[in-house]
């Protein structure tokens, strides 16, 4: 599984529309063969930051990047962000999806 995450620091004028600014982008994403989970958060610390973590298939990240929604999006994107995005990007992880936290069960 390759798994990724970018944090988004998008200016404030579009902070509170970013989710639907990015809707069309992040459907399309979950589409795409291959695509395990593509989740964005608000940070609660950060004003104006959004946090993007996505999963793929191993070998399935190139035709991502090479979508067109993807080239529509980064080619829209820097109108809304603040700074470049920061990314963690990690190949090869042993896993096919979310796990269990094994140190936290309901009670």
């Amino acid at each position: 599984m390759i798994f990724i995450a970018v944090k988004w620091t998008i200016k404030p004028e579009y902070a509170d529309r970013f989710p639907e600014l990015a809707r069309e982008f992040t459907e399309a994403c979950r589409q795409e063969p291959g695509n395990i989970f593509f989740e964005w958060s608000k940070s609660l610390e950060e004003e104006n930051t959004y946090q993007l973590v996505e999963a793929f298939q191993d070998g399935a990240a190139e035709a991502h990047v090479n979508s067109d929604h993807f080239k529509k999006f980064v080619s829209e994107a820097p109108d809304y962000v603040a700074e470049t995005p920061k990314i963690v990007s990690v190949q090869g992880v042993d896993q096919d999806g979310w796990g269990e936290m094994g140190e936290v069960k309901p009670r």
